[in-house]
């Protein structure tokens, strides 16, 4: 059965994105490129939302470079209400609940599940419990006046165990954490 590894860039202070930030929040450099390149050559299956795709698909033919070719081609599932058919060959439309048919999917033999940006995807796969792996991609600023989509909004209290720490650049820290239930403080609900 695959894990499901959710890959979410932020600002320290927890925000996805900001209004003036541009890609990777303008901190993509060389140790960045070649640790995607290296995440893009491993064998996964790409969960990803309209709206991400949308912004991927959308972007100049200038700006396709070799690792988005090969996230173009990867196989996976694009999940929108909205949409008919996507433009990527691999990637199967799903119009159905997210939770239900990622957990299809996580009984079933395969590679790797992981989330491509999608932050409201993250957040319901993360509060019905179905994330094995949460990677943290955090980027050195802060931005409380200009930051947009806090990641961690409506989610339910949780807690996590540290596997892995990366430092990218000298600048860029990539935590991987693994879902371990309840914060202690928390009392279970009952029934």
């Amino acid at each position: 059965m695959p894990d499901l590894v959710s890959e979410l860039i932020i600002s320290v202070d927890g925000f996805a994105k900001g209004t003036h930030s541009p890609g990777y929040y303008g901190f993509f450099g060389p140790e960045f490129r070649d640790w995607l390149a290296e995440k893009a050559d491993q064998p996964h299956q790409m969960i990803i939302g309209r709206r991400t795709y949308e912004l991927l698909d959308g972007l100049p033919v200038q700006a396709r470079d070799d690792d988005w070719e090969k996230m173009a081609a990867a196989p996976g599932w694009l999940y929108s209400r909205t949409l008919e058919t996507a433009q990527w060959p691999n990637l199967d439309v799903i119009r159905s609940d997210v939770r239900e048919h990622v957990r299809d999917l996580k009984q079933r033999e395969g590679d790797e599940l992981r989330t491509v940006g999608s932050l409201s995807l993250i957040r319901q796969l993360l509060g019905a419990g179905l994330v094995d792996r949460l990677r943290l991609i955090v980027c050195p600023l802060v931005i409380p006046q200009t930051g947009l989509e806090p990641a961690f909004a409506g989610l339910p209290e949780l807690q996590f165990n540290l596997l892995d720490v990366k430092v990218l650049g000298g600048r860029i820290v990539i935590l991987d954490y693994q879902p371990d239930g309840l914060p202690p403080y928390v009392t279970p609900p009952l029934g």
